[in-house]
Formats: C-alpha cells, sequence, structure tokens
C-alpha cells in the first residue's frame, strides 16, 4: 500500500484497444489511425464504428422512433434521466448475462438516441417544439440530423463545426467518465446503466464543461481591447485563464490543432481574439512556469467550434456526451469481455482502535 497515488494518477488500470493519446508527440489515433485521417473524411457516425467495431465501414445506427417522457430543457440531467429510462423501458439485458453482440445492439440504440435526447432537450431550453420526423429524415449524418431535430434546419457549417467536434472528442482513454462507464460495466449492468452513469460523471466542472467557460472569457478579452493586460491582470487575481495544459500531452493536443484549422476555415466568431489570447497566455504562462508543459487544450478550440455551429455555453457538456457515446460504448464493451469486476483497495488513515466513550458525542446515555 506504499504505492498510493491520490486520484489513480499514473496508474494503470486497465489494457486497451481502443485509443492511443501519444503523449510525447502531439497526436491521437483511435484503433491505430489518426484522427486526422479521419475529419472531414469519414462522418462522426463512420468513427463510432471504427471505435466500437474496429471497422470504418460500420456506423452508428439511426435512432429509433422515441418520445421522452419529461424534459426539462437541461441537457445533461434529460441525457442522464432518459438514457436510464430506456433502458428499463427496453428491458435491457445484464452485461454479464448477454451476449457481445447484443450487447453492441444495445450500445449502438442508446448512442442513437443520446443525441435525440440532447436535441430534444434544447429545442425546449429554446421554447419550441423539436421538428418532426420527417424534417430530421432528410438528414444524411448524424450531425445533419441532430440540428434538423433540434433546429427543424441544418446549416451546412454548423454540420461541419459539429461534426469535427464530435469526432475530435469521440475518445481520450481513460478519463473520469470512461473509468466510470468500465466501473458500471465490470458489475454486469445493462448498458443503460453504464452509459447513463458516464453522463452523470461529466457534469462537474472538471470534465467536459471547460469549453462553457471560454467563450465568455474571449468575450471579456475582446471587449477590454487588449490580451496582455487581460492576462496580467488574470495571473495577479490567480484567476484560472480556461484552455491551457493537459494532465496527458507534454506537446500540443492535436484535437486543438485540428479545431483550430477548422474555426479559421469555417470564420468563427471571436477566432482572431482566440489566436492572440492563445499567444499570449501561453508565452506568460511558460514564463510563469518554466518547467511546465502548457500547451493549448482541447477546450480552447472547441469553444470556438461551437460557438460557430450557434451552441450556447450551457449545452456544452450536453454536446461533449454526445461525442463520447462512441469511446463509451467501446469501452464498456471491451471490459464485458475482461469478465473482471473493478475492486481496488484504500489505505485506512483514519483514527486506531478506540471505544465508543471516547468518540464524541458517544458517552452512554444515563439509564
Amino acid at each position: 500500500m506504499n504505492d498510493f497515488k491520490a486520484g489513480l494518477e499514473g496508474v494503470v488500470a486497465v489494457e486497451t484497444e481502443i485509443a492511443e493519446p501519444d503523449r510525447e508527440g502531439g497526436q491521437l489515433r483511435y484503433r491505430g489511425v489518426d484522427i486526422e485521417e479521419l475529419v472531414g473524411h469519414h462522418p462522426y457516425e463512420n468513427v463510432w464504428g471504427l471505435l466500437v467495431d474496429d471497422d470504418l465501414g460500420s456506423r452508428m445506427p439511426d435512432p429509433e422512433p422515441y418520445e421522452p417522457a419529461r424534459l426539462t430543457g437541461h441537457a445533461p440531467a434529460d441525457l442522464q434521466a432518459e438514457t436510464g429510462r430506456l433502458a428499463g423501458q427496453w428491458k435491457l439485458g445484464k452485461l454479464s448475462e448477454i451476449s457481445d453482440e447484443q450487447a453492441r445492439e444495445d450500445l449502438g440504440r442508446l448512442s442513437a438516441l443520446m443525441m435525440e435526447i440532447v436535441a430534444r432537450s434544447a429545442a425546449f431550453a429554446d421554447g419550441r417544439e423539436a421538428a418532426p420526423d420527417d424534417v430530421v429524415a432528410g438528414g444524411t449524418t448524424a450531425a445533419e440530423r441532430f440540428l434538423l431535430r433540434w433546429r427543424g434546419e441544418a446549416d451546412p457549417k454548423h454540420v461541419k463545426a459539429i461534426d469535427t467536434y464530435w469526432i475530435c472528442t469521440a475518445e481520450h482513454g481513460l478519463n473520469a467518465s470512461t473509468f466510470t462507464a468500465r466501473v458500471v460495466a465490470s458489475t454486469g449492468a445493462d448498458c443503460g446503466a453504464a452509459l447513463s452513469s458516464a453522463v452523470g460523471a461529466l457534469s462537474g466542472p472538471l470534465h467536459g464543461g471547460a469549453p462553457a467557460y471560454v467563450k465568455p472569457m474571449l468575450e471579456e478579452v475582446a471587449a477590454t481591447g487588449d490580451a496582455e493586460q487581460w492576462v496580467r491582470d488574470a495571473l495577479a487575481s490567480h484567476k484560472r485563464i480556461m484552455g491551457f495544459g493537459h494532465r496527458i500531452y507534454r506537446a500540443e493536443d492535436p484535437r486543438s490543432r485540428l479545431l483550430k484549422r477548422v474555426a479559421k476555415e469555417l470564420g468563427a466568431p471571436n477566432v482572431e481574439v482566440a489566436e492572440e489570447l492563445e499567444q499570449v497566455a501561453l508565452k506568460a504562462l511558460q514564463e510563469r512556469s518554466p518547467d511546465r508543459v502548457l500547451a493549448t487544450n482541447v477546450e480552447y478550440y472547441s469553444a470556438v467550434v461551437l460557438d460557430s455551429a450557434e451552441i450556447p455555453p450551457p449545452l456544452a457538456p450536453a454536446m461533449f456526451a454526445c461525442s463520447r457515446v462512441a469511446g463509451w460504448s467501446a469501452h464498456i464493451l471491451e471490459q464485458k469481455r475482461t469478465g473482471r469486476l473493478f475492486r481496488p483497495s484504500a489505505q485506512y488513515v483514519g483514527p486506531p482502535s478506540r471505544p465508543a466513550s471516547e468518540v464524541r458525542g458517544g458517552a452512554p446515555v444515563p439509564s
């Protein structure tokens, strides 16, 4: 027990064939394929097939007809609740009791409808009905159908922005939500339980929600008109500059590079401000911490790309969930095949053995 690592930092918990973030080289490969070869060449639903089936000819299925029980307009909460409810409604079998083929089918059905849930919740938040099936049927990709369901129309630039974002963030190893999905899957629970638990894990601001904070930051910098002064003031007041540094990469985050390129191609709002702030912030952060590698991470330009598709910041965590259903599904299947329950140890550091009378409030009650 002497090798305790807080937060399991650096502890190898699984062996995986799904993704390989290149820590030093600044690359990300899905089952050996560099994401540079995927963005703009294969739509998200086929990248789902690559991650889940190791087959770019395979794809996430189209969503089934569906009517939500009750939406609130708070997409992450709606997504978690509806995913769990569907598992019960469909009477999904336990992972420990069904075949790999059945599990894959369950994950495909749920993945497609998780995007439907977010689109319908976003429409509800906007105060309107989601578009009917005949409108959505005109879409040719998952990103296009998502926008059609939400808004009743799909600007090609918005489709490209969302498809790029979803592919870039579809999978990234054993992060908090993926680990949660694997832990739940290891108990033999059904696919709905594993996926809804993953959604719950990214509802906190430390995982998946950072893009929601980047757009207001960029708008604040634009309003001042002085990126250098803004950075100086932020560092002097110990304010965190969102979108820099990563626990995995010691070189440039490859997803940031791709998203930046697409943001410029799309003429995204605030992209020039983002580039200016990026240069100033990287220089200031390096001067402040010369021994640390602090590069631009995926959240920074994710915010810019999502903004180009007019995605409101509060919807960012749910958009991240839509992208990550591919990685979660692949990991749930991989975990199922191990047949191994997660049961790490804990190192006790509490009080030594003692009588109850020594505990505050532990004096016996007079008889």
